[in-house]
């Protein structure tokens, strides 16, 4: 099993040289990197340059770049105000696409294969404005991606827009191209259920978020730590086609960050599960 991990559960400090280090002597090579400029100032050209060179030097890959969700993470302005390539609003569609852009340009520099993207942010309705105007901006976006060598994957949110049944029906009646999916177990287990989430989006599932939940609210614990079902959870995973990378996606609560040494032991964990259902855990 390819380890991976998101630096989500880093957000609130830089993805320095010393971090990189603590992370690849766990045994860690591959990452999804979250874009947030206190984090990974993604627009700043020496900042994206600095990293190459640190990942090089410690022998780490970028599977995934995870897309900017707001505007703190959008050139330092601040605000909170989340980013949307759905809006209806074409002034801030535009925008969010050319910040979408300004990020998916670090793979001039940094080569990975997905960016990950929201279609929706907060308690979202299913509107067919949004629908309209996400698909507007996934034209170009995922033209800019291809030339880059990377491929949008849209994610699953807890809520009606980014459902695993809206994705699925979103991508049927588009027909866009390079798009494909991130598949997010802790959102699926709060809006509707794992097993049926995936089903929905399995056949264009190119990796999975991996975290728990108790199924109220997006906690990012650590698996097993929650109410999600593993056992089921992993035998969907292991029935499809090809399974999907895993990428571990936690985040820094009030009692800290869990350990590299627990996220090492939860990648045994799964690794081990994984295997018990007679995969080679996911693709390498």
């Amino acid at each position: 099993m390819e380890r991976i991990l998101s630096t989500y559960i880093y957000a609130h400090q830089p993805l320095a040289p010393p971090l990189l280090a603590s992370i690849a002597r766990a045994g860690i090579h591959n990452l999804e990197i979250f874009c947030d400029a206190s984090h990974f100032n993604y627009g700043d050209p020496q900042s994206v340059r600095e990293l190459a060179g640190s990942l090089t030097d410690y022998a780490t890959t970028v599977h995934a770049l995870h897309a900017p969700t707001d505007r703190d993470a959008a050139g330092g302005r601040s605000g909170g105000i989340a980013i949307s390539i759905a809006d209806p609003e074409r002034i801030r569609r535009i925008e969010a696409v050319d910040e979408m852009k300004r990020a998916l340009d670090v793979a001039e520099k940094i080569p990975f294969r997905y960016f990950a993207l929201h279609l929706a942010s907060g308690r979202q309705s299913a509107d067919p404005r949004k629908f309209d105007a996400a698909f507007n901006s996934l034209e170009h976006l995922a033209t800019f991606a291809k030339a880059r060598g990377v491929a949008i994957a849209l994610q699953n949110t807890p809520n009606e827009l980014g459902s695993p049944a809206s994705l699925a029906q979103f991508l049927k009646e588009t027909h866009l191209h390079n798009v494909v999916f991130c598949f997010d177990i802790g959102h699926a287990h709060i809006e509707g259920g794992v097993t049926e989430g995936y089903h929905l989006m399995r056949d264009h599932t190119a990796y999975a978020h991996v975290h728990d939940n108790h199924g109220e609210k997006d906690e990012h614990l650590l698996p097993y730590e929650g109410t999600i079902d593993w056992d089921a959870a992993l035998a969907a995973f292991a029935g499809a086609p090809e399974p999907p990378p895993l990428v571990l996606e936690l985040k820094e609560t009030a009692p800290g960050a869990p350990s590299l040494d627990q996220i090492r032991a939860i990648f045994d964990k799964l690794e081990k599960h994984l295997d018990e259902k007679g995969v080679g855990a996911a693709r390498d």
